[in-house]
């Protein structure tokens, strides 16, 4: 028999049993999680191409730090389109419905991914290759900008009484189960076709340089099919239905939520920058900072070697999520993230102490234990972080504005704590070291304490009657 679940409460004019779809909860799971997990595939294939790929196919130069932060800035384009994606996304979320504009967010992802992997490079066309690029990056960043607010929606406004932070994090497991998927399918076409960056190969000299690294792009279509048939057999929320039967959706969502809910998305979008920070570190820098060479301010390990810890580390991402929404639900939204971030605060200070290449050695003599230690420690406190954001920050929102709302918040951090977070670290450790990237981290998660010491606990509102009560 399959597990149902229903909007919790009965605070409208009507009972929820009465106006909600009975929807099988493996559904509602399957079609949170796997939205994201596309989404994030397609987001890392291209960070992990960023840093190992395109400053060598895209961009001209002898200079290699200047090339991987021309490659950074195209990495960075994507940041600045998912605002504009939430608003987007967002208006529509909130004026047709949570399903239909999943499936558009899905879709321009999905496309735009599938046309890099097909792009001639700057030796075939010139200037307009790195410019198409940055274009169809935006355009990523649009999808995914709509993708996220969406896909917790439908897990916050289908979850049982006492559980949201819980069933929230199914589409939060989509981030390390993408980077896994991404970075584990250039891992295995590295060992197949015995590619490595520390090599140098010359442009057109390797099979991976001249089409390999477009295996992953292209085949990100098979599993957009997945999720658009995964999507397309679901039904709108219930919480969505009863606020659109009451008469409560908005003509101008964006209107309206800057209008009543300016104050959450400050909060929102400064509860979310300490978690953006860490985990672009520890994922796009990180690697840019393991395989480049000591000359430039890098450990010089093998891109193999690096992309072998990194998965591991990943693995310790993907176990914490879960945990982090049994905290939220237990303990509070709020009390959790308190602890967790001041966590984050106390590991930025000790970069130095751990990564500086001085004590961690560097090319044939790193201490890949070390690495890992390292790797292992960030990932963790990233799953603690990033679990249960999928529930707070829609749980500082109406329903009739609650796409917008939370788009935009989690958006507008991802231009504060991720867009820039690579380019600024690059510089940082090629001019003062690793250490002033730890103190970089340990900045942005003091103000994210901050936030969250002035923002309100929202373990216990309800979903339907959020924004016109929220309790302290």
């Amino acid at each position: 028999m399959s597990t149902t679940v229903t909007e919790p409460g009965s605070h409208g004019p009507e009972s929820d049993k009465s106006l909600a779809e009975r929807v099988p909860r493996s559904r509602v799971i399957v079609a949170s999680l796997a939205g994201t997990t596309i989404e994030f595939y397609d987001f890392y294939v291209y960070a992990t191409a960023a840093v190992a790929v395109f400053p060598a196919l895209f961009f001209t130069g002898e200079d290699e730090t200047t090339k991987l932060l021309a490659s950074m800035a195209t990495f960075a384009a994507a940041f600045f389109g998912r605002p504009i994606g939430s608003v987007i996304f967002g208006h529509y979320g909130d004026r047709i419905g949570r399903k239909a504009t999943l499936i558009g967010a899905l879709l321009t992802m999905g496309i735009a991914t599938f046309l890099i992997g097909l792009l001639p490079t700057y030796y075939s066309i010139g200037i307009w290759a790195p410019l198409i690029l940055t274009i169809l990056r935006f355009c990523q960043g649009l999808g995914l900008g709509g993708e996220w607010s969406g896909a917790s929606l439908l897990a916050t406004e289908y979850a049982e009484e006492g559980k949201r932070a819980r069933a929230a994090m199914w589409p939060q497991l989509g981030a390390p189960f993408g980077f896994i998927l991404a970075n584990g399918f250039f891992l295995i076409l590295t060992i197949v076709m015995q590619f490595g960056t520390a090599e140098h190969h010359a442009v057109g000299d390797h099979p991976f340089l001249v089409w390999g690294w477009r295996i992953p792009f292209i085949a990100s279509v098979v599993m957009v099919l997945l999720g658009l048939w995964v999507r397309i057999k679901l039904e709108e929320t219930p919480v969505f239905k009863k606020a659109e039967q009451q008469g409560e959706k908005v003509k101008a969502p964006v209107t309206e939520v800057f209008k009543t809910s300016w104050v959450q998305i400050i909060q929102g979008t400064f509860i979310m920058l300490a978690t953006y920070v860490l985990f672009y570190l520890m994922t796009a820098w990180v690697l840019s900072f393991g395989i480049g060479s000591p000359d430039a301010g890098g450990l010089g390990i093998e891109y193999r070697d690096f992309l072998i810890i990194q998965l591991l580390a990943v693995l310790l991402f993907a176990i914490t999520v879960p945990i982090s929404g049994w905290l939220a639900d237990k303990y509070g939204r709020r009390s959790s993230q308190l602890v967790i971030t001041s966590a984050i605060v106390v590991f930025g200070l000790c970069f130095g102490l751990i990564m500086d290449p001085s004590l961690v050695g560097t090319g044939e003599n790193v201490s890949m234990g070390r690495v890992l230690f390292f790797l292992a420690v960030g990932m963790t406190l990233m799953g603690l972080t990033f679990g249960s954001m999928s529930a707070i920050l829609p749980e500082l929102f109406p329903t009739n504005v609650r796409y917008t709302g939370s788009g935009i918040a989690y958006n507008v951090a991802s231009i504060l704590g991720a867009a820039i977070t690579p380019y600024i670290a690059v510089i940082l450790n090629a001019n003062f070291g690793v250490g002033s990237v730890g103190m970089y981290l340990s900045f942005a998660a003091v103000v994210t304490l901050i936030a969250l010491w002035f923002s309100p606990e929202t373990k216990n509102v309800d979903m339907y009657t959020v924004g016109r009560k929220i309790v302290k």
